[in-house]
Formats: C-alpha cells, sequence, structure tokens
C-alpha cells in the first residue's frame, strides 16, 4: 500500500459514484482510473479480490483465536489482584451498579490466593494454576471498558463494537480485511458452548451490511461439523447420489444463478448464496479432516485435557469440551482458516460465567474447564511456530462488581456473587508480536478503570492492527457512510501491548 498519508484518507474517501455524480469528463474519468488502479478504492463498498496489503509497521498475525468466556468472568478473581479488596472485606461503601445509579454496597473480597508469575511477574490466582506458567505469553489489559451493563447489548459491542444488531463482527471485519486463507474453509468459523449460546445469539457472528460470505460459519465440534453436510458414500447412496451428480447439479444451479443475476446486478445475496453451496461442497472433504482429532497423537490430547473426566457438579461438563474446540481451533488455523471465536459457558446464571449466584461455585465450575486447554493452546501454538502468527485473545463482555450481589425485591445481599460491571473489564492477548506483561490497572477496589484507561474501541483497534489491519482505513461503504468496526470515535491501538 506504500506510506500512507492523511492525503490517502481524503483521496480514499471519495468513491466512484461520487466522482461522477460531481460531473463526468474525459479528464475526470482519466483521474479516477488512475485513483483506482492505484487502490485507492478498495474496501470502499465493494469486495476486494484479494487480501488488503498491510501497511508497514502493522502487525503481521495472519490468524485470530478469539476465545469469549460468556457472561463476564471476575477479573478480581483471576486477574486483578486487590490488596484492598481483602483488607476491607465485609466494609460498605457507596458504588454505581447500573448507570448514574448509585447504591450502597458490601466489599467482596477475593477468595483466592494470587501469586506473581514469570518474569514479567504478573498476577494470577490459583484458580487458573495451569494458565499461571504460561503468563510470560501473555499483555493482560486491566483497564478497558465498555458502555453496557446488560448482557444481550455488551456482547454484541464487544464482537461488533456497538450495541445494536445489524452490524458486522470483528471476525467478518478481519475476514474481509484479510481475505481467505483456505479455498475449502470458511475463512470465519465459531463454536458454542454446548449448554448454549451468546444470549444475543448469530448477531454476534453476523456479516451485517456486508456480504453474507463474511459471516460467522457455525461448527460442531462433533459429528458433522455443519449439519447436512455430510459427504460419506453410504449418506450419498441413499439419496441416489454420487459425486459427480453432486458436481453437475452445482453446476447447472449456478448457471441458473448467473443468469438470475445478470438480470438483477445490484443484489449481492445471489452471489453470496451461491459461494456458499460451492464452499459447502468443498467442506465435504476438508472440514471433517480438519475435525478429525484422531490425528493427533496421544500427548497432544492429553495437552488439552481430552482425556479428563467430567467433575461431579451437575452444571460442569469438564475440560475435554472446550479442549477439543480449542484444539479444533489450532487445526483450522494451520489450514488457513482466518477467525476462530469459541464460546464458553452457555445458557444462564451459574452456567455461564455469570457469578451473581456466587462467584467461588462460578470458578469452581468453569476455571478448571478452561485452564489446562487454554495452557495447552498456547504450548502447542509455540511449539509448532503458529504462535508468532496467530493472535490469542480472551475476555468476556465485562467485569464484575467488587461488591456482594445485591437481589430480590428486598434487595437482600448475596455476599457470595457479584454484578456486571463495564467500567472494569479485563482482558488478554498473546502471540503476533504481542508485547507481555501487564498493562493499565484499575482504582484500589476494581470498580474502574484508573490508569492508562481504554474504551472498546481501542482494544478492537489493537485486534485488527496485530492481524495487519489499520482501523482508519478498514472500512466499509453503507448507507452513504464509511463505515469502520471502532465507529465515528476517534480509536487508538494500545501501543503499550504491540511489540
Amino acid at each position: 500500500m506504500g506510506t500512507h498519508t492523511q492525503d490517502d484518507d481524503v483521496t480514499s474517501a471519495l468513491d466512484r459514484r461520487a466522482f461522477l455524480q460531481a460531473g463526468a469528463s474525459v479528464a475526470g474519468l482519466s483521474l479516477l482510473s488512475g485513483l483506482d488502479a492505484a487502490g485507492l478504492f478498495l474496501g470502499r463498498g465493494a469486495v476486494p479480490a484479494g487480501p488488503l496489503p498491510p501497511p508497514p509497521s502493522l502487525g503481521k498475525a495472519k490468524a485470530c483465536i478469539f476465545l469469549f468466556m460468556f457472561g463476564g468472568p471476575s477479573q478480581m478473581d483471576l486477574f486483578d489482584y486487590k490488596p484492598e479488596l481483602e483488607r476491607l472485606d465485609g466494609k460498605t461503601v457507596e458504588h454505581e451498579w447500573r448507570r448514574h445509579r448509585m447504591r450502597t454496597g458490601t466489599i467482596l473480597g477475593s477468595r483466592r490466593t494470587f501469586a506473581r508469575h514469570g518474569e514479567t511477574g504478573q498476577w494470577c490466582s490459583d484458580a487458573l494454576p495451569h494458565l499461571a506458567g504460561h503468563m510470560d505469553k501473555l499483555a493482560v489489559i486491566k483497564s478497558l471498558h465498555t458502555d453496557s451493563f446488560a448482557h444481550g447489548s455488551a456482547v454484541l459491542q464487544m464482537n461488533s463494537g456497538q450495541v445494536l444488531q445489524g452490524h458486522p463482527c470483528v471476525g467478518s471485519w478481519a475476514t474481509f480485511g484479510m481475505g481467505s486463507g483456505n479455498a475449502d474453509l470458511p475463512s470465519f468459523v465459531v463454536m458454542q458452548d454446548p449448554r448454549g449460546g451468546p444470549i444475543s445469539g448469530p448477531a454476534n457472528w453476523s456479516s451485517g451490511y456486508m456480504p453474507a460470505e463474511y459471516q460467522g460459519t457455525l461448527f460442531r465440534s462433533a459429528g458433522d461439523p455443519v449439519l447436512d453436510l455430510s459427504a460419506s458414500p453410504r449418506a450419498r447412496s441413499r439419496a441416489g447420489m454420487t459425486r459427480g451428480m453432486e458436481r453437475a447439479q452445482l453446476d447447472l444451479i449456478g448457471a441458473l444463478n448467473a443468469e438470475h443475476a445478470r438480470l438483477r446486478p445490484d443484489s449481492g445475496d445471489l452471489s453470496a448464496r451461491a459461494a456458499s453451496y460451492e464452499l459447502a461442497y468443498r467442506m465435504q472433504a476438508a472440514a471433517p479432516d480438519a475435525l478429525d482429532l484422531s490425528q493427533e497423537d496421544a500427548r497432544t490430547q492429553a495437552l488439552y485435557a481430552l482425556g479428563d473426566p467430567k467433575p461431579d457438579h451437575k452444571l460442569a461438563v469438564g475440560p475435554a469440551v472446550f479442549g477439543r474446540q480449542c484444539l479444533i481451533a489450532r487445526r483450522l488455523v494451520e489450514r488457513g482458516v482466518r477467525f476462530v471465536q469459541i464460546y464458553h459457558g452457555g445458557g444462564h446464571q451459574q452456567q455461564t460465567w455469570d457469578a451473581h449466584q456466587g462467584v467461588e461455585e462460578n470458578l469452581t465450575i468453569h476455571a478448571p474447564e478452561i485452564d489446562r486447554p487454554i495452557a495447552g493452546l498456547l504450548t502447542d501454538l509455540a511449539q509448532r511456530g503458529l504462535l508468532e502468527e496467530t493472535l490469542v485473545v480472551w475476555g468476556g463482555e465485562f467485569g464484575r462488581q467488587p461488591v456482594g450481589q445485591l437481589s430480590g425485591a428486598d434487595q437482600v445481599a448475596n455476599v457470595q456473587g457479584r454484578d456486571h460491571n463495564p467500567k472494569a473489564l479485563t482482558m488478554w492477548l498473546a502471540g503476533a508480536g504481542i508485547r507481555p506483561g501487564s498493562y493499565g490497572e484499575t482504582d484500589e477496589l476494581g470498580f474502574e478503570a484508573a490508569v492508562n484507561a481504554h474504551h472498546l474501541r481501542d482494544f478492537h483497534a489493537t485486534v485488527l492492527h496485530a492481524l495487519g489491519l489499520d482501523h482508519r482505513v478498514l472500512t466499509y461503504r453503507h448507507a452513504g457512510l464509511d463505515r469502520k468496526l471502532t465507529g465515528v470515535i476517534e480509536a487508538h491501538p494500545i501501543a503499550g501491548v504491540l511489540a
């Protein structure tokens, strides 16, 4: 792309239609052709023919694995150690429990034991003993804040930058900017917790106003990865189809669709649907192979805790489920899939990281389910040389309060639980040239980001930067505006975590 200047932004913001409406002339059309040849219109409302070339100084990651802890994990019980919280345990304090709504709460100190780990000396609690051994790989950002106290809109904002549905998610932006790395697999894959999905559903992996080819493809972690995709000889036999007959059928459908599309040049849905048919055909061989974990040796399977038994707690599924998904994620990114998002926690309350009913019980259920699998993923990526080209993201939609939960009509304190807190969110990044270490601080009790505070839009800009994408340049023309993941308010990548 060459050196990027402010003038480039101004020029590239003009699209073909705006130029022509300003008055077409031979000179004007010549100028337009020259600008187009220079690539200044790339990404402005049209699907690029290939990946967007990253400007110099941006990251060079080829893929992202986003480990989404649905429900909002308790940062002060995992990574954000607060000695003052322990000292004032049981005292009362005035705090904002919903936007501009104050109440008195009882301070709830963490019941976890914290220690510093590695050369970076980062804090991690005993809830995650295996991950603690990898703190020197993590950039733990403790000073993020977001806008919504409600799960549905907060999850949407974490994924799309907006609290309302209808906008492309971060996985769509990444695949739009980076292009496909494997024509036989989707560029963007999503896996859910078997207990359920996030509360706002498929909108969280939607491509919004972008073409449908950029939306996430939901994979199951057992059986056929995508329903009705099976290409087994037995399945074809039952349907009276051969592989060649399937190919001929798709070719006929493609020809009919092409004629239909020729008469409707402004409709992008048809081309996206036709592309999905072709991808499904190619996936019949590629997807089952990517999900065939029997190809992995016993040591690798043990690394991801695939053989660990399910614990006794009725709401727990054990680490093998998430471990399987993490191993699939590694197999997908090494095959060229650009963005893999795994949701851990599904359903309601203690089935997720939503610790209203008791933070200790919540950690007892969920921390062991992710601890060994994530440690295994980081180890496996590193030993295969994939960590430097894979960005790993961990976090939920918001943090938790440092006071005990208030619930019921009489607002009786449940001193074991924690409420939502969008003003103090901890996320971590690993790989892709990310600089390990602790970044930012909350106040002494953990109510809100206090040192090096960053809105979620800065975090999104950082993720795109690590993937080689400039959030200011990666735009999509919709409803007369050049839309961005980071929105209309100025955003900045978090320089302190970028190498």
